[in-house]
């Protein structure tokens, strides 16, 4: 099946199908809709590679993630996914589980790829990983959290500390003093930063006379739900009572509540939990989780945006920094008396 097969179907041109496929907005109305019809009844598949040594230049483009099991990640690629086919370009994905080594090995896999682009959403990327990709200049890099920019580096962070000051602040100004922080990896930049806020805005409060006998303590195991549980159990079994535990994702958080209803502890009226990133399974578990709001979609149009530039659209900062907002739900309440 091939593109004359398709437009001779749908009484067209070759070149409105093209413009079909490449999601162009020049088509419009019942022509589109006859082009989709005749696509979908001949089955055509659009052979990108084919395209590609026919234009000259690349129409796939890598995305490279520290954990796609976590729902964060995944719904970032979701985004990159759905743009970049629209398109017309394909898409090739990897799994670190927040290796360093296996970073290295992925990103060399990639390069020795026809890529359009290539988009590092993960937590760890060694300086020997950045300069490897600055020795690609013509092809453009989107880095999530890696904080270098320049030539052809695009860089996405998230304002970690100011996120979890709202949560701090909030928790604190409802009377919670003893915190536990449940965490995994802490030796990479991004996750070690939540709980270096979490310490940084407690220690904040020292001087004031109503935080006497504020406590922090410190539990971390994987990056999964049942990370978070363990990671509970570990906190609870210390002999440490946090009346609030702050976890550095909603999905080690989900793992917490499961810890804590195991115990027959009540959430919030024992014990509180938050959360953060905001993915969709914080606002539907038992009972819905407080978190810190990160914007997955909008982050995946940037990355987007930054791999697959459009004329028609301005281009976008080399570095862009993401405020999260604090979002209340049902997970969080007054500390217990103790």
């Amino acid at each position: 099946m091939n593109l004359q097969q398709v437009a001779k179907r749908a009484g067209v041109s070759t070149a409105t199908v093209s413009r079909v496929l490449n999601n162009q907005e020049l088509v419009r109305g019942k022509t589109r809709d006859r082009v989709l019809q005749a696509i979908e009844e001949l089955k055509y598949h659009p052979n990108v590679h084919a395209r590609s040594l026919a234009e000259g230049k690349s129409r796939t483009v890598g995305v490279i993630l520290s954990n796609f099991e976590n729902p964060f990640f995944f719904d970032i690629y979701k985004t990159v996914e759905t743009y970049a086919r629209g398109r017309g370009y394909d898409i090739v994905v990897a799994n670190t589980d927040y290796k360093p080594d296996r970073l290295a090995s992925c990103v060399r896999s990639m390069l020795g790829r026809r890529l359009a682009g290539l988009a590092l959403i993960v937590s760890e990327t060694p300086d020997n990983v950045i300069e490897e990709l600055q020795g690609y200049p013509a092809m453009p890099v989107v880095l999530y959290d890696a904080g270098k920019t320049g030539g052809n580096l695009l860089s996405i962070r998230v304002n970690y500390r100011r996120g979890i000051e709202r949560v701090v602040e909030y928790l604190y100004g409802i009377g919670h003093r003893k915190f536990g922080f449940v965490g995994h990896h802490g030796a990479l930049g991004p996750l070690s930063d939540r709980r270096d806020a979490l310490m940084r805005a407690v220690a904040s409060k020292e001087g004031k006379a109503a935080a006497k006998g504020i406590e922090v303590h410190v539990a971390t195991d994987s990056d999964s739900l049942e990370g978070g549980r363990f990671a509970a159990r570990q906190l609870l079994v210390s002999g440490h009572q946090p009346t609030a535990i702050v976890c550095v994702n909603d999905l080690m958080a989900v793992g917490v509540l499961r810890e804590l209803r195991d115990r027959n502890l009540r959430v919030p009226r024992d014990i509180s939990v938050t959360g953060f990133d905001n993915i969709k399974l914080s606002e539907f578990c038992y009972p819905p989780l407080t978190t810190a709001h990160v914007p997955r979609e909008q982050i995946g149009q940037i990355v987007c945006r930054g791999l697959i530039p459009r004329e028609d659209e301005p281009p976008i900062e080399h570095d862009v920094l993401i405020d999260p907002e604090l979002v209340l739900r049902d997970s969080t309440g007054p500390a217990p008396p103790r």
